[in-house]
């Protein structure tokens, strides 16, 4: 046995691999490095479950980081239970071959009710008078308490929405990523776990916000080198493996497309008025779309309007569209999965917008809300250019709130454009493809690796004994 953790560098490609990754580069000048072909759809969830089963979407579930739940009608995202992943997890297989083994899931999604032995996950709480209070999960429960007396609380808003990515008061860029990589020390520390799967989300904000292209992304390369270097001393000091590996990889783009918006000029979509705002109703559309970056699962109502959808996506410039067959073929043949599935060109992605005009928009369409929204939404990573003096505006919202009194936090945007970097796809260039860094020399027998070879190089790695080169 050998104890392993596994760093999610999310975003990590062989196009950012360089002079602003010293510590990586030393990494893997003493092992290798692999390319690896991404799952589809190449997103958060499906790639994560695929590499903690080994299987493809058709088989373990998770089609997406959201779908349609076809029998309550209603489109539910970034669900956190592990009991919606089928299929053994890996560390439920390491478990029943090495006596006292154990697994640390450190945000990771789909981190609540598993079978890891220890786990931290984001988690708000919604008191009953309509507030939002940031703070996590844990399991054993004790953990949360200790470990934010020794860390401080979560920096929830660093983790995702317009914070996340941008310098704090104290200047930390990388506040979420840093907070985590201590938790892996503390994990460690405490519990000394066989496997601790750790994520790092620094690099997935700016590159959504500006592109890969983007010169300031350098920056945010160098800075996550930086967390990664320091927690592969830390934990090799304390005799454990590391592995280093990313989701997806993300490309420039330039422009959204509206699936919405052309379903309901065509008479597909269910709109309600609620309160003089539209809500997209499900249950009551024809058609519609669940866009998750760069894929779009299209649920129909009645299959008798296949044709009709299809053909009119097939005029959607460099759209694509999946039928039942192609699904297989693309390992996306489950349930969960829409009728359709459309895919962008690689330089555009979908939103979910429904609306025509934004007087219209659901109030939610404003906020950082990623569990109301019918669809991913990126545009939360940017507050309202519109807004003359934005800073003064949330303070005033976040002293409101302070005080009790109810509020809205309407400073998102509406405009797609803004988006600059999307994934989701399998990008025709392999330097934006993710990769599987090792610097043991008994782990990657090839340059490229498929999604699913992930789960058998983990396995192998804590069962087989340590060999580093050098």
């Amino acid at each position: 046995m050998q104890r392993t953790a596994v760093l999610n560098v999310v975003g990590l490609t062989r196009g950012l691999l360089g002079a602003h990754t010293p510590n990586l580069n030393s990494f893997i000048s003493r092992g290798h490095v692999a390319t690896i072909t991404p799952v589809f759809p190449a997103v958060t969830c499906s790639a994560q479950s695929t590499y903690l089963t080994g299987l493809t979407p058709t088989e373990h579930g998770i089609v997406g980081n959201g779908w349609y739940n076809r029998e309550l009608a209603e489109v539910q995202f970034w669900k956190q239970s592990n009991h919606l992943v089928h299929g053994r997890k890996i560390w439920e297989e390491l478990r029943e071959i090495i006596p006292n083994f154990t697994c640390a899931k450190l945000f990771w999604w789909y981190n609540m009710y598993s079978t890891a032995d220890y786990s931290i996950t984001p988690r708000p709480m919604y008191p009953a008078d309509g507030r939002k209070v940031f703070d996590i999960y844990t399991w054993p429960f004790s953990i949360r308490t200790e470990i934010k007396e020794e860390l401080g609380e979560f920096p929830f808003p660093t983790f995702w929405g317009p914070a996340a990515g941008v310098k704090t008061p104290q200047g930390e860029p990388d506040a979420a990523s840093r907070w985590i990589a201590e938790s892996a020390k503390w994990i460690e520390t405490r519990y000394s776990p066989t496997l601790n799967l750790v994520y790092l989300p620094h690099l997935d904000y700016n590159l959504q916000r500006y592109g890969p292209s983007d010169p300031r992304i350098a920056e945010d390369v160098r800075a996550i080198d930086r967390i990664v270097g320091d927690l592969i001393s830390f934990l090799t000091k304390h005799g454990v493996t590391v592995l280093i590996l990313s989701e997806y990889g993300i490309t420039d783009v330039k422009s959204p497309i509206h699936l919405n918006r052309i379903f309901r000029q065509n008479g597909w979509l269910g709109i309600k008025d609620e309160l003089g705002l539209e809500m997209l109703d499900p249950g009551a559309s024809a058609a519609f779309a669940v866009a998750d970056h760069q894929v779009a699962h299209i649920y129909l109502k009645d299959r008798s309007i296949e044709k009709a959808v299809a053909a009119t996506l097939d005029k959607v410039w460099g759209v694509r569209v999946l039928r039942a067959g192609e699904r297989h073929e693309y390992g996306i043949n489950h349930e969960r999965a829409g009728d359709l599935v459309a895919v962008t060109p690689e330089d555009s992605w979908f939103t979910y917008y429904y609306w025509l005009e934004d007087s219209v928009a659901p109030d939610f369409a404003r906020c950082v809300d990623i569990h109301r929204k019918p669809g991913y939404d990126p545009v939360e990573l940017f507050i309202d250019p519109r807004l003359s003096v934005p800073k003064l505006k949330i303070a005033t919202k976040l002293l409101k709130k302070k005080l009790g009194f109810r509020m809205l936090m309407d400073v998102i945007p509406l405009d797609g454009s803004l988006v600059r970097g999307s994934h989701g796809i399998r990008p025709t260039d392999q330097k934006h493809h993710p990769v599987f860094l090792t610097n043991r020399t008994d782990l990657l027998g090839s340059e490229e690796i498929a999604a699913t070879d992930v789960y058998h190089l983990i396995r192998r790695a804590v069962l087989t004994g340590k060999k580093e080169s050098g």
